[in-house]
């Protein structure tokens, strides 16, 4: 309750972003504010921002950990451009994010690290609490760390655990701003600390004063009140890409009546994949941390073989090194889905940034003819849908799956509304019967031109498998010239029939104006969001925003027909406007990219978007 009896303003949503050093538990606190938010029924987006360098010194630029989240009661699709709120717990979190916070925005600040060392160490000269850098902002100077280390300090706790509990006191500032329930922040610690009560105990009794502190404060004098989605109905819960993806596997794993194998290396931002299935024995998950990543693949080919939905986890340079045996699963044409969580590269380039530079690859990079079906999801949530997808396609035609992610999207969070297992579409695997009469390994469907799946120790279907080239319908090894380009032409047009049983591609606006946006993958939201202000102010423009990259869906010539002018926007340099010339050369398509580690700012789409406008 607001104790001073301030006033309260109604807002429709807000942007709040906590940064610190990598330990100052900005993730942490990023993550309970949001589960609170999600609780009272605002719908939200989130961005966790982690530095590349596992330990960077503290207090310096590269150290620096953020996590934004955007909430309100209206539709929200991205963590926002600018925030209302900067949490900065040292003048490095301050200097790092000054130019994502609005003019006039509320910014609170550890006082207790503003000082001449941390300021030499975040690349200061001058003190920026006196030189104007805050000037026009709402400042607010609270003795964070001092203030947390007095509220724990008869519980006997030593200095560095009760300086792990000062992000709750940040917290409580947060909570009491936005009238939020400490209960809900408190039932989040008990969970998460419940093996280590006193410590559970520390942070509640640090959120609480940290809540009372902000009562005190006059620079505090308006608190804001935002209303429940009430397009929200059903059960939701806050859920982030990784999850999703694992929990999709999961309910693809049951809707298909296979065992789920996932053989995978722990790479960032995709080992919180293998780390959710691991939890889930319990559900028949079978998990395999191989030595490398061309180990876990292997070992997901040997699982597809053997009979189980099989997967395996990686990022740009795991995918890289899985090019071979990718190949393999080509050849022998067994099911697989590979799940690619795309950051910044080449090499180890910026691991913990997301980016969309792995497209090619996925579509080109292996050896020989190596066609597989690829996918890519849009949002948090319904990385649930495309790992679901995914898995279907790849047990239902016989072929391998790439499914592209990204680190926004792998690390973000949204209100994801729980389905039901009934309304889920059914998987039907491609299974014969023992001593089927018929059967022979590369017998085709003639719809699908997917062969049947005969496992291991079936009665009456022995048959060789491997790398080497099959003999058409047989499966029998073959060196034969024309057999191999008949192969090659088979294993193509197998992954172009499933053009049959995708979905149309859909437009969001009309199906004609003056400026097509043309997305894939993680950048929906800035593009959504961007393309719906341009409409409300009366521009002719839509979106058109692609999750099936191969094949693409049979309308997408139609598609862009209706436009005058088509610009493909990207998290790379171009890829998917060089793939979409190479099918479609009656096309101009215009380009707009940013390799920055860093999600597209809605302000900037719509710029660009208007001079194309404006030039038509």
């Amino acid at each position: 309750m607001n104790k001073k009896n301030n006033k309260v303003v109604e807002v429709e949503t807000i942007v709040v972003k906590f940064a610190g050093d990598s330990g100052d538990g900005m993730q942490l606190s990023g993550t309970q504010f949001s589960d609170t938010t999600a609780s009272a029924g605002n719908d939200l987006a989130t961005f966790p921002d982690y530095p590349s360098e596992i330990r960077a010194p503290q207090g310096t630029l590269a150290g620096v950990s953020g996590y934004q989240l955007q909430f309100g009661h209206t539709e929200v699709d991205t963590p926002g451009d600018q925030a209302d709120v900067l949490i900065a717990m040292n003048p490095a979190a301050l200097k790092q994010n000054m130019v994502w916070v609005k003019p006039g925005a509320t910014i609170i600040i550890d006082i207790d690290n503003f000082d001449n060392k941390h300021y030499k160490k975040a690349g200061y000269i001058e003190d920026p609490i006196e030189d104007g850098t805050l000037e026009g902002y709402n400042v607010v100077k609270a003795p964070i760390t001092s203030l947390s280390r007095a509220t724990v300090r008869k519980m006997g706790l030593d200095p560095k655990s009760a300086d792990r509990s000062k992000n709750q006191f940040a917290l409580g500032i947060i909570y009491y701003l936005f009238n939020k329930n400490l209960k809900t922040g408190e039932q989040f610690l008990d969970e998460k600390f419940g093996a280590k009560p006193i410590v559970a105990k520390a942070n509640k009794k640090v959120l609480r004063a940290g809540y009372h502190y902000a009562e005190t404060l006059e620079a505090l004098a308006v608190t804001y009140k935002i209303k429940k989605t009430y397009r929200l109905k059903g059960r939701f819960r806050n859920i982030n890409g990784n999850q999703a993806a694992a929990w999709g596997l999961i309910a693809a794993s049951e809707k298909s009546g296979r065992d789920l194998f996932l053989g995978s290396y722990p790479i960032t931002p995709a080992t919180e994949i293998m780390q959710e299935l691991a939890k889930r024995k319990h559900l028949g998950v079978k998990t395999f941390q191989a030595e490398d990543e061309i180990a876990g693949i292997n070992a997901a080919i040997g699982a597809a073989f053997a009979g189980s939905l099989a997967a395996t986890s990686t990022s740009g340079p795991g995918l890289a090194l899985k090019g071979e045996a990718i190949g393999l699963a080509v050849i022998t044409e067994l099911p697989i889905v590979i799940v690619n969580v795309q950051r910044a590269g080449p090499a180890t380039g910026m691991p913990t940034k997301p980016e969309q530079a792995d497209l090619l690859q996925a579509l080109y990079g292996r050896a020989g003819e190596s066609p597989v079906v690829v996918l890519a999801a849009s949002s948090p949530a319904n990385c649930f849908d495309f790992a679901f997808q995914a898995s279907k396609i790849a047990l239902e035609h016989m072929v391998p799956v790439i499914l592209l992610t990204d680190g926004y999207l792998a690390n973000g969070s949204e209100l994801w509304k729980l389905p039901k297992m009934a309304d889920m579409p059914e998987i039907k695997p491609r299974l014969v019967k023992d001593n089927d009469p018929d059967y022979q390994p590369y017998k085709r469907d003639p719809e699908t031109l997917a062969r049947s799946w005969a496992l291991p120790g079936q009665e009456g279907l022995r048959h060789r498998i491997g790398g080497l080239e099959k003999e058409d319908v047989t499966g029998n090894v073959s060196h034969g010239p024309v057999n191999h380009e008949i192969m090659i032409g088979l294993r193509a047009k197998k992954v172009q029939k499933v053009v049959d049983v995708i979905p149309d591609q859909k437009i969001t606006g009309k199906e004609n104006g003056d400026l097509l946006v043309v997305g894939w993958g993680g950048t929906y939201g800035p593009l959504v969001s961007a393309v719906r202000d341009l409409k409300k102010e009366g521009k002719a423009i839509s979106l058109a925003q692609f999750n099936y990259i191969n094949p693409l869906p049979k309308n997408t010539k139609d598609v862009f027909k209706g436009f005058k002018k088509i610009i493909v926007c990207e998290k790379n340099s171009g890829q998917f406007a060089f793939y979409l010339r190479s099918l479609f050369q009656q096309f101009e398509f215009l380009q707009y990219n940013k390799m920055q580690g860093l999600p597209f700012m809605i302000a900037e789409l719509k710029d660009k978007f208007n001079k194309i406008l404006e030039d038509e």
